[in-house]
């Protein structure tokens, strides 16, 4: 498994990735873009990375892809830095797999090395934050250092946001 930056190389992977998420909310954000035109969707991915185009209260952030063997498996999006807003909730890393994928610790393992590119760019202190019903998302948090800071509901999100710290040198060390 490698950790990379997105490339057309996995346009045929990444389509039936989006295919298989079906209905249901995708995690992280860019999951959302318009994939039709594939060029453009990682122009603009590449755009966001550069903290280029970004839509207000967005932070630059760089979207890494999950593979193994050739098939996308996971995304993650690291956010360089906290505006006010995904201080509040949405934190730094956004991260999902692909349904067929779930169920095998693959979440555990994108964090992780989605946690090491966070340190390579300064980052010691990552926040990282999910709904509290999402007990898979907290147990991969806690797996990878994750310390619960708070719990917050305000009326963008309706149900209790779990607001979680990772302090990176001693949590990378560790995994």
């Amino acid at each position: 498994m490698k950790l990379i930056l997105p490339s057309a190389k996995y346009q045929a992977s990444y389509c039936a990735y989006i295919t298989e998420l079906g209905d249901e909310e995708r995690y992280p954000f860019p999951l959302d873009f318009d994939h039709h035109d594939f060029g453009a969707m990682l122009a603009r991915i590449e755009a966001f990375r550069q903290g280029q185009n970004l839509p207000e209260g967005y932070a630059a952030s760089t979207t890494y892809w999950l593979i193994d063997q050739d098939e996308l498996i996971g995304v993650s999006n690291l956010r360089h830095y906290l505006t006010p807003q995904i201080e509040q909730a949405g934190g730094h890393i956004g991260l999902g797999i692909r349904p067929s994928r779930r169920g095998l610790g693959l979440g555990k393992v994108l964090l992780k090395l989605t946690l090491e590119q966070a340190l390579q760019r300064g980052i010691h202190e990552v926040h990282i934050h999910c709904e509290k019903g999402n007990l898979a998302s907290a147990a991969m948090i806690l797996a990878n250092g994750g310390n619960l800071h708070s719990e917050i509901t305000d009326s963008a999100h309706p149900s209790v946001i779990q607001r979680f710290r990772i302090r990176l040198a001693q949590s990378i060390a560790s995994n």
